[in-house]
């Protein structure tokens, strides 16, 4: 499939520091296009042999980085050469290695500036990359994941995806498509009567293998996109439940004030961490109830509103007393797919015998006890649909046939899209077959390569600037 028109801008030659901004050993300034060997020629002045341009590539020159041709010194520095098209970007490209201050980074920015080149936009250097062929849309993804991976796990399954792991099983299923959609065309051109009868049960054999692998990696979605975006667990409850002592228990640090006083939360209380390998946003809110200050009030309502956008809610409630109206009014408006009822203070008392209301059961624990961590974390996650920890790289819960562990999953809201719609047009293509009727073959046939396009845009086969703006808008500059 053929690939758009490439953005007139592709050509220009562009500009950007590689290292996060501040003080450091050292800086690495990057620059990829057409000009970037004679911008450096101009503005970099080697001690001793050749210049930039007639340097042999990736290989390091040790000089001076100048203002302009004939210019002031700006710094000492290493510069790296690549030639197109064994670079980064596809391009010809240079790195300057100078020294870690700001103004000497903005300074040398500046003169590749005046030179010619443009400002690079975020992810532009990627997904030049991307464009000019050096990686599919999948492995694009995965260099902002990996930078923006906040557990191990993660960062592994990002790594495991850039190395094409998830690519690799994309374009199995396309090619498959493709040629399942041939066959189905080419039953067409069969005479009347001649066609082997075991031909349509084969390839409906074949399409159903296909439906399977396919399903298979979309059951990984839900836990690739919490690897790649996290999940947001609120915790909620009326005052002195001890919802601060869960966060804390969760954190293994003291983050938020506890105290048996009612309305000491009186905002959200947000904590980042990761529990068995799973970045997770803690939210720790105001105790629910009809308050007097105007301050908690105003507390409790953004409470409600962090409950209702949660992935997950984490409601407490105390064990050695019987639930209230308000907990039981609370809990009815829950869905108990996404509701974890924890009853603490279990050893205070036994009021939590028996705690039922509607779908939600409650789970007695005494979240004061170090020991009773784990058990509340392997609750957490099986609630949320997730494994905890078994050893495995990524203990995700797949069907036969879905390497985990090599990073084949699903992450991205638009893999789980494009699987979703190849699915439905593969249920579509089935149902044609298993007709047996003739006529049913061309519209099947049409299906599985709708499908099969389905699978070229994950892959970044097919694609337009807005998927390109929503991916690498996650990007910084000069990545």
């Amino acid at each position: 499939m053929d690939s758009p028109t490439l953005p007139e801008d592709a050509e220009d030659t562009i500009v950007a520091p590689a290292t996060p901004p501040g003080e450091g050993g050292i800086a690495v300034v990057r620059i990829s296009g057409p000009e970037a060997l004679p911008l450096a020629d101009r503005l970099f002045r080697p001690r001793g042999g050749p210049l930039p341009s007639r340097t042999p590539e990736r290989t390091f020159r040790f000089g001076h980085v100048l203002s302009g041709p004939g210019g002031a010194v700006l710094d000492e520095a290493l510069l790296l050469v690549f030639r197109a098209p064994r670079s980064y970007t596809g391009e010809d490209s240079v790195e300057i290695q100078c020294h870690g201050s700001p103004r000497t980074v903005q300074a040398i920015v500046q003169a590749v500036l005046d030179g010619g080149a443009r400002m690079a936009e975020p992810g532009e250097f990627t997904k030049r990359s991307f464009l000019n062929g050096k990686m599919d849309l999948t492995q694009a993804e995965a260099v902002g994941d990996l930078i923006h991976a906040r557990s191990e796990r993660a960062a592994r399954l990002a790594a495991a995806q850039l190395g094409d792991a998830l690519g690799h099983r994309i374009r199995g299923l396309y090619d498959d498509l493709v040629r399942l959609s041939a066959d189905t065309e080419a039953m067409l051109d069969f005479p009347d009567d001649e066609l082997p009868q075991e031909v349509p049960a084969e390839l409906l054999g074949r399409l159903r293998g296909t439906m399977d692998r396919l399903e298979a990696l979309l059951a990984t979605w839900h836990e690739g996109r919490v690897l790649r975006d996290g999940l947001r667990i609120t915790i909620a409850g009326t005052p002195n439940t001890g919802k601060s002592t869960l966060l804390n228990l969760l954190c293994g640090e003291g983050k938020a004030i506890v105290s048996p006083y009612p309305g000491t939360t009186r905002d959200i209380i947000e904590v980042e961490t990761s529990l068995h390998g799973y970045p997770i946003r803690l939210q720790d809110t105001a105790g629910l109830r009809e308050a007097p200050d105007p301050v908690e009030r105003e507390g409790i309502r953004r409470a409600r509103e962090a409950v209702e956008a949660a992935d997950l809610l984490v409601c407490l409630v105390d064990a050695s007393k019987p639930l209230s109206e308000e907990e039981v009014a609370f809990l009815s408006g829950r869905d108990p797919a996404t509701t974890l009822c924890l009853a603490n203070k279990a050893d205070l008392g036994d009021g939590s015998s028996g705690f039922r209301v509607g779908g939600h059961v409650f789970h007695a624990v005494s979240l004061v006890d170090p020991e009773a961590r784990e058990p509340v974390v392997g609750m957490i996650l099986r609630k949320a649909g997730l494994e905890p920890d078994d050893g495995a790289p990524f203990p995700i819960q797949r069907a036969a046939g879905t390497s985990a562990e090599s990073g084949e999953v699903a992450v991205s809201a638009r893999h789980g899209k494009a699987l979703r719609e190849a699915l439905e047009e593969l249920r579509k293509a089935e149902g044609r077959l298993e007709t047996g009727r003739e006529e049913d073959w061309l519209p099947a046939a049409m299906g599985l390569r709708e499908a099969a396009v389905r699978m070229a845009t994950i892959l970044g086969r097919q694609w337009d600037e807005d998927t390109l703006d929503a991916v690498f808008s996650r990007f910084c500059v000069g990545k």
